[in-house]
């Protein structure tokens, strides 16, 4: 698979040298990023690397303080952070087959980093600026432009989002396990980074593992070590990492034989239907609406409200179940840039008013990493606003009550858009698994 890391590193060089031209730019210096103190404290926060810097130096997400250098015609300059500190390890330079891509100097002192740089004019990707020189520190027409070609996943970064799936994928089915056997929040948590190998830095985000009512909170931030008197529901949204580049599956379970289980069953293949839909010719916004009309569908068919689809949807009874967008762009970041950028100067456009929260507006092409993830919740805050609306009286409130403790359901899956189809990585990786 080395081989499919130096063709990415070689479309990102022809990318890059025609980017410099139309911007006036003669070289780029990435920064890694630094290590952030607590507030009143010597201790500090988990590292996250820049993730232009890991675009091209896909093997150091761990390594702060370095700095790499692009030039056209020029392999890539790596200057690796090797500090004398008896404090912590101070990293050995890199000898694997993937480093011979690299230019390497080990530094402890930025002015082997400035003088590097001459008088040629930089522009810099970084979290801070390099001191001591009149540079161009994170340009607009740069980024706008660089941001726009990152949607396109290389074959390199393909295969990188298909290994973190497996990860999670591996995680997930720990989970369900646990939920199964009556664990904890917390220890479902610890269950699923066992199984992939991770600790809490290694994830791409912050595990939501929510039981019960829990489920009902969308981005849920706790993991309760007390068991709950009855496992109803397990919404987990957790992913992994491979090489900087992320995982983000979600899956809602719940024992057999209630309604809830069979409410999940319909769900899980509405979203099945969705990712079938996804290609290069696929308006995601118009499938992000499409999906209002699955889950009026749904609760009409549940006997949860009455009334057409139409209606429904109009009526804003949809967004009340259904609040959060369809999905969006996935690679280095889990909410990757560009969602909303339509060109590479950056012009915007914004989801529609009534669903504000869409995260990809952006026409899709091949080459695409997104995600798929409709729900359907019975959010407290939500239905009480309901019923101050004239749609009130089409709402079965008897049912939701009956629904409420059960909280609500995710269903999100990691694609690959192709031309006429797409390659769905979870659902691959689910298979694999067995």
């Amino acid at each position: 698979m080395i081989s499919l890391y130096f063709s990415h590193l070689e479309q990102l060089q022809a990318a890059l040298e025609k980017h410099l031209t139309a911007t006036g730019h003669e070289q780029l210096l990435i920064g890694s990023g630094a290590l952030h103190h607590h507030f009143l404290d010597d201790t500090r926060y988990p590292f996250r690397p820049n993730p232009w810097f890991v675009y091209w130096a896909s093997f150091l997400t761990q390594h702060p303080d370095c700095w790499l250098l692009l030039r056209p015609g020029c392999k890539p300059h790596l200057f690796y952070y090797t500090p004398r500190d008896f404090w912590h390890l101070t990293p050995a330079l890199p000898a694997d087959e993937w480093a011979q891509a690299f230019e390497w100097t080990a530094y402890d002192d930025l002015t082997v980093v400035r003088s590097a740089l001459g008088s040629a004019r930089t522009a810099i990707i970084s979290e801070q600026p390099l001191p001591e020189g009149d540079w161009d520190l994170n340009p607009d027409g740069l980024m706008q432009a660089m941001n726009f070609d990152r949607a396109i996943k290389t074959e390199w970064e393909q295969h990188c989002l298909r290994e973190a799936n497996a990860l999670a994928v591996k995680g997930h089915r720990a989970a369900r396990e646990g939920f199964e056997s009556g664990l904890s929040e917390y220890a479902i948590h610890q269950s699923y980074l066992n199984a992939i190998d991770h600790n809490e830095p290694d994830l791409p985000y912050d595990n939501i593992v929510g039981l019960n009512e829990h489920a009902a909170v969308l981005h849920y931030q706790f993991q309760q070590r007390v068991v709950p008197q009855a496992h109803r529901t397990l919404l987990i949204d957790a992913g992994a990492r491979y090489n900087g580049y992320a995982a983000d599956i979600t899956r809602t379970h719940s024992p057999a034989g209630t309604l809830f289980a069979d409410l999940i069953d319909a769900l899980d293949e509405q979203q099945q239907a969705l990712c079938a839909q996804i290609n290069a010719t696929t308006d995601f916004v118009s499938l992000h609406e499409q999906t209002h009309q699955v889950i009026a569908r749904l609760l009409a068919q549940f006997d949860i409200v009455h009334g057409s689809e139409e209606q429904l949807v109009e009526q804003g009874v949809t967004r009340c179940f259904y609040p959060h967008g369809l999905g969006h762009l996935l690679g280095l970041q889990v909410h990757d840039v560009g969602g909303w950028q339509q060109d590479a100067s950056g012009t915007l456009r914004k989801p529609p008013e009534a669903h504000p929260f869409l995260r990809l507006t952006r026409p899709l092409a091949a080459g695409f990493a997104i995600t798929v993830e409709p729900g359907l919740y019975f959010i407290p805050q939500l239905l009480s606003d309901l019923k101050t609306q004239p749609a009130a009286s089409d709402v079965n409130w008897s049912r939701v009550e009956e629904l409420l403790p059960y909280g609500g359901i995710r269903i999100e899956d990691n694609l690959i858009v192709g031309e006429h189809s797409s390659e769905n990585l979870t659902r691959d990786g689910f298979a694999r698994l067995g």
